[in-house]
């Protein structure tokens, strides 16, 4: 059964074809500037056909997914020969409130209620909802299932995920800590305890989700118990070009200081800061603040340091939440393709009894055991594949 997996923004769609039995990605590809003036990438990977590159028009999401299947049924480089091949159609969702704590096959209600969640991600919820909308229309008939970002981390308990406000706060508006990712998070700490060799129903992992957008979880005998972003991403650890956790006070201080509104200084906490603002506005990408540090930028040094010791932070916490940690997993842009970051985080953790192999940690690859074996606390770098395990939720629903 061949899954069509949709990543859908409110400017761009991901996607990709994976054969959801034998798990081959046979296709990929991205459509961005919709709206705006378009292109569309696409790459044929089973057939190895390479990437083809064309800026088409792409006005709305209609048209791009009309590209995408144009593309997927291609004479000389489609994937499929019809659309009929397309079992299912897996769609991230990024926030699910709490209606939802597993992946859903999509009907009229779950689209009703993933609507009611736009309060707590504008930006996202209703994007999602325009690519499920327009791959409805294109192909009535095909199974669709909605993946959510925060599904897995509603096992957290009230203790995690509650905030300390008045309780009507949570009662009225569902106002609590929810955290994304999820999917990632998932597929990463299953596959940390499959190659530490442990059960992941008895097992302690810390998996740390970094790249531009960063977030930590600890997953307690294959279940979430606390998650380091919160209502929004904005919370937890230092991002690309978020804030983190910060005092709460600071945006009435800005705000009052430089007359603008709440909204205008949540844009500053959420576009302007992070390591691009520690970094002097220098980037917020992290192989240019590797190579600023290195060459003594101390702005970069400090963009760098900073985002280490928060991470760090987080382990040490997350640690103690659950009285220990077995398995350390690094993913994502920077987790796994950052040696130097990974080093920095490692530095403040040998007192977990952490032997690093400092050769494996600077080598690349889908799974790297960082630490050396007999250390007290199993450490990985491990490629993160979202599309892979929004294809296994589709497939396990829809077969």
């Amino acid at each position: 059964m061949k899954v069509l997996v949709i990543n859908c923004g409110s400017s761009s769609l991901k996607f990709q074809v994976i054969d959801a039995v034998t798990e081959e990605l046979l296709a990929k590809g991205l459509c961005e500037r919709i709206g705006i003036d378009g292109a569309i990438t696409y790459e044929n990977v089973k057939a190895g056909t390479g990437k083809e590159s064309s800026t088409p028009a792409i006005p709305d999401h209609n048209e791009a997914i009309r590209l995408v299947i144009e593309a997927l049924v291609n004479d000389k480089t489609g994937c499929i020969k019809s659309l009929d091949e397309i079992g299912a159609v897996g769609h991230r969702i990024v926030h699910g409130g709490e209606s939802f704590t597993s992946s859903v096959v999509i009907n009229d209600e779950v689209i009703a209620a993933i609507r009611e969640c736009s309060d707590l991600a504008p930006l996202h919820n209703p994007a999602n909802l325009i690519g499920v909308e327009a791959c409805q229309k294109l192909m009535p008939g095909t199974p669709m299932v909605a993946v959510f970002d925060t599904a897995f981390h509603q096992t957290m308990p009230g203790k995690a995920y509650m905030y300390a406000l008045p309780l009507h706060y949570y009662e009225d508006y569902k106002i609590r800590r929810y955290g994304f990712h999820g999917t990632s998070h998932s597929f990463v700490s299953k596959k940390a305890a499959e190659v530490a060799g442990r059960a992941y129903d008895d097992c302690r992992i810390i998996v740390c989700h970094l790249g531009n957008g960063a977030s930590i979880s600890a997953v307690m005998n294959g279940k979430c118990v606390d998650t380091s972003m919160g209502l929004t991403p904005l919370e937890g650890l230092i991002m690309g070009t978020r804030s983190g956790d910060l005092d709460p006070a600071i945006v009435e201080f800005i705000a009052n200081k430089e007359g603008k509104t709440v909204s205008e200084v949540l844009n500053i906490l959420n576009k302007k800061s992070g390591v691009l603002a520690l970094s002097g506005n220098f980037s917020s990408d992290f192989r240019d603040l590797e190579g600023a540090y290195k060459k003594g930028d101390k702005n970069a040094i400090l963009a760098v340091d900073a985002f280490a010791y928060r991470v760090a932070k987080y382990v040490g916490a997350y640690t103690a939440a659950m009285n220990g940690v077995d398995v350390i997993a690094f993913t994502a842009g920077i987790g796994e393709n950052s040696p130097f970051v990974r080093g920095k985080v490692l530095q403040y953790l040998g007192y977990l009894g952490i032997d690093v192999d400092e050769a494996a940690n600077a080598s690349r690859g889908d799974v790297i055991q960082i630490s050396k074996e007999g250390s007290k606390v199993a450490v990985y770098a491990i490629a993160t594949n979202e599309e892979l395990a929004i294809a296994r939720e589709t497939y396990a629903l829809t077969k």
